[in-house]
């Protein structure tokens, strides 16, 4: 309304002011005597009423710094409800708009004198939301280090994301201190550099948990079963089969099923072998398990028929069935390694076992005859081409061929293609299968180890930059956690007190707590000692050997650890430079690099720090810098502009900051960082093809969850507890949440579809999860085949929902609790999404009842029909109350209700400000449509350049926000259109470095 009010005003050329005065002798000769006639009475610098002291500005120049308030005295005399119906004097027509245009005059040559003027941005700390982006952006963990601070103030514009509000003082200092200690503490030191845990890694129980959960990750993202190998070999044969010229080679196929192509290929080779062929290079090619498996492999269906996918399955997890259950029966048996006085669970001998387990997975170790009858074994069909494969042939050379096959038969398909936990592996496995094994353990007792034991997954599955990231996670698990060197102290532990071997008094000087007892003179010591004792008292010749194995291996395993930590501890202080530039957002200075590298060199020199706590410290102290911690966003140089001359332009890394910053509340990724090193962001065309990347890349839910939250007013709903539980138990904390996802989906949606703003006003649909479903009576079906629980639902107008103004949200959170508030909910439909100024009310106005039941008679329309009375509350609640009372088929939690507590009859028709009527939401709707639609596109976009910018907006935005309006309206109302607009706009791309031209 007040856009288009200035638009027919300038349009038709209403003269600013009468006669030849200019503004400033018309503020002294009509302004003032008006204000003093009809205004300051009530609006001084003593009462204020409504927030508003008109009386304290003497001149143009004051009235500039101050046009917010202005702004609002031009809505009030353009609303006429100022001064109030019980006012002693009212002006004339002629009084008022002479008033309205001398306020629409200054904001027009202001507007247009400070067109272009991008503001001044005041440096200020990341918010707490930035905050904590930022730290999940920069460690790859949404580790939440901001949770203790004091909640953000907001601006004039209601965003926290600006200097007017962010101010640092020296107890939040503090608690920045213990964030980036936090930080800190989930750092892992690595052979490679530096990398953050989602949990703290400073106990050696933490490091242990951070490097296995990431091999079991790793182990647990591998697509193993046989069944889904076959399968997708059937697929893959009907594409093949049927010549379609758009068939990918198997690799591709496989790849897109996330299943190993080399695996796929080996098992299509084996299972294709044409038998005629084969057979005659190998006269027992039609025996054994490879040709059974064959035979059913032929036998899957054509792939003609709808039910042949169904059939296939079962046909390929029968196969399946045939590979374990004969693979099962094909693994030999490994016995205990003993040796006299040593115990069974010493880690020579347990690791000696382990290493023939692993020389077992893909082997056939046993003879034919201890394969028995397979075909009862395997529960085939007596008779069947299967149960004849598998019979064993009468003839020897038939009988060679068969165990060959066996041979093949174990390699392909090990008896397991990994081991990821184990209980203790000495003692009875069927014992032991009743206990619940550990990840990665050896299998000792009472002591910590880890094994590898993946051999079949290496050779046959991965990939070979799959084989080198599960190289580097090993090798990292040793590292990190000192795993070899804490194993072989326990090892020493042990064997002094369950096995008793050690406790003789030559070895009483190996001690596990003894910090050298790993050195390599230490280590060799007691080889030898250890090892001449077991021969001494009759240790037999393996049990010997793997003795002697054990100590060479692991003190080659120290020996190398060692070297890696010495060699690393340059490449990690590398990796904190690194770090560091990618925390300030931009390229460091030498002095900056040298800053780092000083301030490592005096922790470790000057206060005798381990290299370990001095990187967690570097760690901190980049985190507590102030650029880090800081948005400066520096300029570049000088724009040789008469006109604004101190205005500079942004460099290409303080304009990566402000967009990533804007769309993502985070810090910028590479492809922004390199293109901000290359100097092309700020070009237009880079520039609008990074909004649309960004808008559809994941972070931007950050730019979701801060504006929509902050603009609406409902980011702490999440700890909202006005509602009375007891008379409402179906509001749990489950649909709470719900309620708060609601319009951060709808607006997610937006922002991903790139539609229309409009649809937070219109849309026929939203978005519900079962809690909220069940809320507004959706039918839940749907939710059952969503991957998050939540689904898009259209055609919801006819439960009375639809865009943002029906949610459960906005309704529960501007409800008293045990009522209904149209004063509230048209306040903030007023105030947040229109955009309309209303003053806070007067100190001593009466509360309704806290519970509608309580009304007595009244209802509580009529209950506000009488507050209304009172002329110092008309002015107001006439421009609030009809738009809350169309919510009154709403009850206090946002349910749909036809009657009150009181039992009375709700009723939602209301006459608007325009004098039309309208009943309910869709009258809402339609008053919207055509009275104030452009209210809220307006409103819109301000708040969103107020949020870009981060700052309060000024007159110098005026223009902006004309010429972003009246474009949206020929672009569809295009949410990216309206961001583009921003962000290649003139405010966006520079600094004012002064305060004043």
């Amino acid at each position: 309304m007040r856009l288009l009010f200035f638009v027919a005003l300038l349009m038709c050329s209403v003269s600013l002011v009468s006669g030849a005065e200019d503004l400033e002798g018309a503020f002294d000769g009509t302004v003032r005597p008006f204000l003093k006639t009809y205004c300051v009475s009530c609006h001084n610098a003593d009462d204020a009423e409504g927030d508003l002291d008109l009386e304290s500005d003497r001149d143009v120049t004051s009235v500039v710094t101050h046009f917010r308030k202005w702004m609002v005295v031009m809505d009030r005399l353009e609303a006429g409800d100022m001064p109030p119906e019980d006012a002693e004097a009212h002006p004339t027509p002629e009084a008022r708009k002479r008033v309205i245009e001398w306020i629409a005059g200054v904001r027009q040559k202001e507007a247009k004198r400070r067109a272009g003027d991008p503001g001044i941005v005041l440096a200020r700390r990341l918010s707490n939301a930035e905050y904590n982006y930022t730290i999940r952006d920069l460690t790859g963990f949404d580790l939440q280090p901001a949770k203790a601070f004091p909640i953000d103030p907001a601006n004039q514009e209601g965003f926290d994301n600006s200097g007017e509000s962010l101010a640092m003082s020296p107890s939040l200092l503090k608690k920045y201190l213990d964030a980036a200690r936090h930080v800190s503490e989930h750092l892992v030191l690595t052979p490679s550099g530096i990398d953050f845990a989602p949990h703290p890694v400073i106990t050696e129980t933490d490091r242990d948990k951070y490097c296995v959960n990431r091999i079991i990750d790793f182990y647990r993202r591998q697509r193993l079963q046989y069944v889904d190998f076959f399968y997708a070999l059937w697929q893959y044969q009907l594409q093949h089969t049927a010549g379609d010229a758009e068939t990918r080679s198997l690799r591709e196929f496989a790849s897109s099923q996330g299943l190993s192509p080399r695996y796929m290929e080996m098992l299509w080779n084996i299972l294709n072998v044409d038998a005629a062929q084969d057979q005659a290079t190998d006269q027992a090619a039609d025996v054994g398990p490879l040709a059974a498996l064959r035979i059913m492999w032929r036998r899957l269906p054509s792939g003609n028929t709808p039910d042949d996918a169904d059939q296939a399955k079962r046909q390929c997890q029968r196969m399946e069935d045939f590979v374990q259950t004969l693979r099962g029966r094909l693994v030999p048996e490994v016995e205990n390694l003993t040796t006299p006085e040593v115990h069974q669970g010493s880690q020579p001998l347990v690791l000696w076992k382990n290493r023939q387990f692993v020389a077992n997975r893909r082997r056939y170790a046993g003879g034919i005859s201890d394969v028995g009858d397979l075909g009862s074994l395997l529960e085939l069909k007596p008779g069947s081409a299967e149960a004849r494969a598998m019979a064993l042939p009468d003839d020897e050379p038939r009988l060679q061929g068969y165990e060959r096959t066996l041979e093949t038969f174990c390699s392909v398909f090990p008896d397991t293609f990994l081991v990821s936990e184990r209980a203790r592996v000495y003692l009875d496995p069927k014992e032991e299968k009743e206990r619940t094994g550990r990840f990665l353990s050896a299998g000792f007792h009472s002591q910590m180890g880890y094994f590898r034991d993946d051999g079949p997954l290496v050779e046959l599955i991965l990939s070979d930059e799959e084989r080198k990231e599960l190289d580097r996670l090993w090798l990292e698990l040793d590292f990190v956690t000192s795993a070899p060197m804490r194993q072989y102290a326990g090892f020493i532990w042990f064997d002094r007190t369950d096995s008793r071997f050690m406790r003789d008094s030559q070895f009483d000087r190996f001690r596990a707590e003894d910090k050298d007892c790993t050195s390599e003179a230490k280590v060799r010591a007691l080889a030898e000692a250890y090892l001449a004792k077991a021969e001494r008292v009759g240790g037999n010749p393996p049990a010997l050997e793997a003795i002697a194995f054990y100590f060479e291996d692991l003190s080659r395993t120290f020996r190398r650890l060692e070297r890696l930590k010495r060699e690393s501890e340059s490449v990690q202080l590398d990796a904190v430079v690194r770090f560091a530039e990618r925390a300030y957002r931009r390229p460091l200075t030498d002095a900056q690099r040298q800053s780092i590298r000083s301030f490592y060199r005096h922790l470790r020199e000057s206060d005798g720090l381990e290299h370990e706590d001095a990187i967690r410290d570097s760690v901190v102290a980049v985190l507590m810098s102030p650029n880090f911690c800081y948005r400066l966003d520096l300029p570049q140089q000088r724009v040789a502009d008469a006109a604004h001359q101190d205005v500079e332009p942004l460099d290409d890394f303080a304009l990566a900051s402000r967009l990533s910053y804007f769309l993502w509340a985070s810090m910028p990724d590479q492809q922004l960082r390199d293109l901000a090193a290359s100097g092309h962001l700020h070009q237009r065309d880079v520039l609008r093809s990074q909004v649309v990347r960004m808008l559809v890349d994941e972070r931007s839910q950050g730019f979701v969850n801060e504006f929509v939250g902050s603009w609406l007013g409902f980011r702490q709903f999440q700890q909202h507890n006005g509602v009375d539980r007891n008379r409402f138990p179906q509001f749990t904390d489950e649909l709470r949440q719900s309620m708060y996802e609601e319009p951060i989906r709808l607006f997610n949606e937006i922002v991903r579809t790139d539609g229309s703003i409009l649809d937070l006003l219109y849309a026929n649909y939203t978005f519900v999860d079962r809690a909220l479903a069940e809320h507004y009576q959706f039918p839940t079906d749907r939710l059952d085949d969503q991957q998050d629980g939540w689904a898009k639902v259209d055609g919801v107008d006819r439960y009375g929902r639809g865009g943002l103004m029906p949610m459960a949200v906005f309704l529960t959170k501007n409800s008293p609790g045990l009522r209904t508030s149209p004063v509230q909910r048209g306040n903030w439909l007023v105030k947040y999404v229109l955009g309309e100024h209303i003053p806070a009310p007067p100190a001593a106005v009466p509360e309704l009842p806290s519970d509608e039941s309580q009304l007595g008679e009244l209802t509580l329309r009529e209950a506000l029909q009488r507050h209304r009375a009172d002329p110092s509350c008309a002015a107001c609640h006439d421009k609030i109350d009809s738009f809350g009372l169309v919510f009154e088929q709403y009850g206090p939690i946002g349910e749909r209700r036809e009657t009150d507590f009181g039992g009375r009859q709700v009723d939602s028709h209301v006459r608007f400000p325009d004098e039309s009527e309208g009943t309910g939401i869709e009258g809402l709707r339609d008053y919207i449509r055509r009275s104030r639609q452009s209210d809220f596109v307006d409103n819109f976009c301000r708040k969103l350049l107020a949020y870009a910018l981060g700052r309060s907006l000024e007159l110098s935005d005026e223009t902006a926000i004309d010429q972003m309006t009246a474009s949206l309206a020929s672009n569809g109302y295009r949410l990216q259109h309206a961001i583009e607009m921003i962000v290649t706009s003139p405010a966006f791309l520079n600094k004012r470095v002064k305060a004043e031209f």
